[in-house]
């Protein structure tokens, strides 16, 4: 599938516990002292659709398969790691492999858990972090810049088109501004985006309360709140701890606990489905009697790459995708009826697939 989103933040905020309720497992050691993640952990969650069920109950579907996504947990970072401080060298070559940020800020006072700067200030924490990534992003375009420069005046055409946007987030970063405020063409995102900045990475916060504050947030969230917002930035308010007992209960029970609690879903789901938003991704849909199933490709994708998800062979030999509208296909009942209807239609290889999408891809082997 090949989507993934890594989970930073500093030592002691909850990531490691936040990865094992995501997961559901403990394959994260959860401890009281920096750097106790030293290996990514990688863990893939559902997407929660309740439209997967829908598909499933008018097709009789035996079996219902929900798209994922990956989630890696990666080693606290402290101040100094764009220096190479702490784990910073291993944590900068992890966050570099994945394709979104959530980045965990710690919204809760604990005197028994310790926090790397004495006291809980989630707006300094997320300044700590992303400035160590803006030093580290400079620091890789200032020493990239004049061998493209070089290899540009000799001819190299990829040089030539990489120079001028490295120069772009060269300005940007040296300003105070992470890689991803750069104002980019539609020509220009592509070879932006062979440039690894971490920076230029869609970011999102999660923002971690005490259990008391699941469901109304607190002083902390509120003020990490109105920093997301003014950076435009999607956030997340959940209890990390509260997950975590939700993921050890038997499904018939989660519903039950959480409305005790004031809560009408998983912190969880909210998480995966920002993240879900953060990676500008739609859901396709296949249904049969065999399976019901979601499938996971970015906005915008056309419909021989929606083919290839599924399997590279469907991808080369496109044919056509027999496409319904989600909406269509549960007013009329399944294929049957769309078809009738006139609501079945051939789309070829330019079309854009739309989130909802029903196919059925016609393909030559």
């Amino acid at each position: 599938m090949g989507f993934n989103c890594g989970i930073v933040g500093l030592p002691n905020v909850g990531k490691s516990t936040l990865f094992n309720a995501l997961t559901a497992t403990q394959a994260a050691q959860a401890a009281n002292y920096p750097f106790c993640t030293i290996e990514p952990n990688v863990g893939r969650v559902a997407v929660p659709d309740p439209r997967l069920e829908k598909l499933a109950a008018i097709a009789t579907s035996d079996k219902i398969v929900p798209t994922q996504l990956e989630f890696v947990d990666i080693a606290g970072l402290v101040k100094g790691a764009s220096k190479g401080e702490g784990l910073g060298n291993q944590f900068l070559a992890n966050i570099r492999e994945v394709d979104a940020i959530a980045h965990v800020l710690r919204c809760f006072e604990d005197g028994d858990v310790t926090h790397v700067a004495g006291n809980v200030d989630p707006v300094r924490d997320a300044e700590i972090v992303e400035t160590e990534l803006m030093l580290a992003d400079l620091d890789s375009v200032e020493k990239r810049l004049p061998g493209l420069e070089k290899r540009a005046k000799g001819g190299d055409k990829d040089a030539a088109a990489e120079a001028p946007l490295v120069k772009k987030a060269l300005e940007a970063l040296r300003e105070g501004k992470p890689a991803r405020d750069v104002a980019l063409t539609a020509d220009e995102r592509p070879i932006f985006h062979r440039l690894q900045l971490i920076t230029a990475k869609p970011m999102m916060y999660v923002l971690n309360v005490d259990e008391a504050s699941a469901a109304t947030g607190n002083a902390h969230s509120a003020k990490a709140l109105a920093y997301a917002k003014k950076r435009g930035m999607l956030a997340v308010v959940i209890s990390a701890a509260i997950e975590a007992e939700v993921a050890q209960l038997p499904a018939d029970e989660q519903a039950e606990f959480l409305t005790s609690l004031g809560l009408s879903e998983t912190g969880l789901t909210r998480v995966v489905r920002a993240g879900y938003q953060l990676l500008d991704l739609v859901t396709f849909f296949t249904v049969g009697p065999k399976e019901a199933r979601a499938w996971t490709v970015r906005r915008e994708a056309r419909a021989p790459e929606a083919a290839g998800v599924i399997h590279t062979d469907f991808e080369k030999g496109f044919i056509r995708a027999e496409t319904i509208a989600y909406d269509d296909y549960i007013a009329l009942k399944g294929e049957a009826g769309s078809r009738d209807a006139g609501k079945l239609r051939l789309e070829g290889k330019e079309y854009a697939v739309k989130d909802g999408d029903v196919f059925h891809f016609r393909f030559n082997v």
